[in-house]
């Protein structure tokens, strides 16, 4: 069975089949909202909340093909929503002077986190949609609602950027 049929049997209101989904994008989403949020407990709510909302709006999803980008727009929005519920924390502060905790599921050198910690939070979202989850161009271009020509030149300015400050 292909992902396509699985999302038509999700839509239907097949659990198993929303099952099967949630245990392909649960890592992505995760990796992504932890990134993003800079917190375990934080990104596990995201993507609890994220879940949640797909599962009760999948059948509404027009479709199919645009399961994943869909998916991760739920996702986006709801990181947005609790760094603003959390506004006393930004991502900044959290890479910053915060040591990865032991419980860290995502190993990651401090020196790529002080590197993703120079980025804007946009070209940030970029390069971790990129890099972390695995989209192309054109779908962080129709999931962050900016051109397509603009997130390949954000993309390849944000990597040099990294890329100098790491030399």
């Amino acid at each position: 069975m292909n992902g396509t049929d699985i999302i038509t049997k999700a839509r239907a209101g097949d659990k198993q089949a929303f099952a099967q989904l949630y245990l392909t994008y649960k890592d992505k989403l995760f990796r992504y909202a932890y990134f993003k949020l800079g917190n375990v407990q934080d990104a596990q709510d995201a993507v609890g909340n994220c879940v949640t909302e797909a599962y009760t709006g999948v059948a509404l999803l027009q479709n199919e093909k645009a399961f994943s980008a869909w998916l991760f727009k739920i996702l986006y929005r709801e990181c947005c929503r609790i760094l603003t519920q959390n506004s006393v924390r930004s991502i900044e502060q959290s890479i910053e002077g915060t040591e990865v905790p032991a419980d860290n599921p995502i190993h990651l050198a401090p020196e790529l986190e002080e590197a993703l910690a120079i980025l804007s939070p946009e070209d940030r979202d970029i390069v971790l949609l990129s890099v972390v989850s695995g989209y192309k161009t054109r779908e962080i271009a129709d999931l962050l609602g900016i051109k397509h020509a603009t997130v390949r030149s954000k993309l390849s300015r944000a990597l040099a950027k990294m890329k100098t400050f790491l030399e």
